[in-house]
């Protein structure tokens, strides 16, 4: 069995998503082709609500393509027929291709307990807006004739809400669109998915793991198995005697890592590791390449965790936290805000990593902040102080 070094297998996992080849130049149109090769390289693109900078799902394309076009993106993600969105990795995005190797979980989503409890209270609700979507068409839960109201300011939402997701779990309805309020529109599956994704055989569920698993290898380049098992949120124990099976037929290698102790490691035969690694970018928190925060403590010796439920006086660096990913090394961290109002991005904290050449690192960063601003809308960088590269980082902008 062969040993890697876990220099190598850095750079294989940075190759695998799509860092091994420089943000395009400023004179470059980013068109579909594009935004199609950053798909391919992470395989996944997780969605998440929260704006103070930008949505999740709009800055892995920021940390491969640089500045694009915004609305366009949108409109490919979700209009093109070529990607849905689903409970793939969380609520996320994928290929289409994804959809029958998942029909395994939508045969298996248990009755949750408000939608039992919506059954007591308005009998028939759930087929009602079942119905509802069926006559309408395109339906957001405003849409509804009866949306009910939202119980709390978090995950409070009204029945219509809840049916929504719900049939959307179990594959009744599909999400069609967000809107640029990032409300979610559903429809039926065949008015959505194309005809040859409906109509594709349901593979076995023990096929299907076995898929999803080498999607995630092809994703990650080298993985553990809780690395490539939580790409698509499968359980570990289900994925191990899939893991093995791919190694004896050869579609996986099993290597292991210097340092990262006897735990097996399973390595994609079309794996690459890139000479050098161009990279200078923010990372979102919930980027594939660090999504795994055990995984990029591992390959960067980056400890991670985003500290958004966490009190404000306890929290140790701040609500919104990039790594930023500087050639092959994780070198800073900045808590950031855009303010819209005022077209400020805020950098609300700024940190190097140890060891760093905190100059050369504000160099870079300052750079990217002003990149990042300038295709927010928010170009004033305003660096408050608060962290231990803020010094440099200031001078740096000035």
């Amino acid at each position: 069995m062969r040993t890697l070094t876990p220099e190598r297998a850095r750079r294989i996992a940075l190759t695998a998503m799509g860092f091994a080849r420089a943000r395009p130049g400023p004179e470059v149109r980013r068109t579909v082709a594009h935004l199609r090769r950053v798909v391919g390289h992470v395989d996944i693109v997780q969605l998440d609500s929260v704006n103070v900078l930008a949505r999740a799902h709009e800055l892995p394309f920021w940390s491969r393509l640089g500045p694009h076009d915004r609305e366009a993106r949108d409109r490919w993600l979700w209009r093109s027929g070529e990607l849905y969105e689903g409970w793939i990795h969380v609520a996320s995005m994928s290929s289409v291709e994804v959809w029958p190797l998942l029909a395994h979980r939508r045969a298996q989503v248990p009755p949750w307990a408000r939608v039992a409890a919506m059954a007591d209270e308005a009998a028939g609700y759930l087929e009602a807006v079942l119905a509802e979507v069926t006559a309408n068409g395109e339906t957001s839960v405003r849409d509804l004739v009866d949306p009910g109201s939202r119980t709390g300011p978090w995950w409070g939402n009204p029945r219509g809400k809840v049916a929504l997701d719900h049939l959307a779990a179990k594959g009744d309805l599909v999400i069609r669109d967000r809107t640029p309020q990032f409300v979610t529109v559903y429809d039926l599956p065949e008015r959505v998915l194309p005809v040859e994704v409906l109509n594709a055989e349901v593979p076995p569920t023990e096929h299907a793991r076995r898929e999803l698993l080498l999607r995630a290898a092809r994703a990650h380049g080298i993985g553990t198995a809780a690395e490539l098992a939580d790409h698509h949120r499968l359980r570990t124990r289900d994925a191990r005697p899939h893991l093995a099976e791919l190694v004896a037929s050869g579609d996986l290698e099993e290597v292991r890592v210097a340092g990262w102790g006897d735990e097996p490691v399973f390595l994609h035969p079309e794996a690459r590791a890139a000479r050098t690694i161009p990279a200078r970018t923010l990372l979102s928190p919930f980027d594939p390449l660090v999504w795994f925060r055990d995984r990029a403590e591992r390959l960067f010796d980056f400890h991670y965790r985003i500290e958004i439920y966490v009190p404000e006086a306890k929290r140790r660096y701040g609500y919104y936290v990039l790594p930023f990913l500087l050639g092959e090394r994780i070198v800073a961290r900045v808590d950031l805000k855009a303010d819209r109002h005022t077209g400020r991005l805020l950098v609300r904290g700024a940190f190097a990593e140890e060891g760093v050449d905190r100059v050369a690192v504000a160099r870079e960063l300052a750079a990217e902040l002003l990149e990042l601003g300038a295709w927010l809308d928010v170009p004033d960088v305003v660096v408050e102080p608060r962290g231990d590269l803020e010094p440099a980082l200031r001078a740096s902008l000035r």
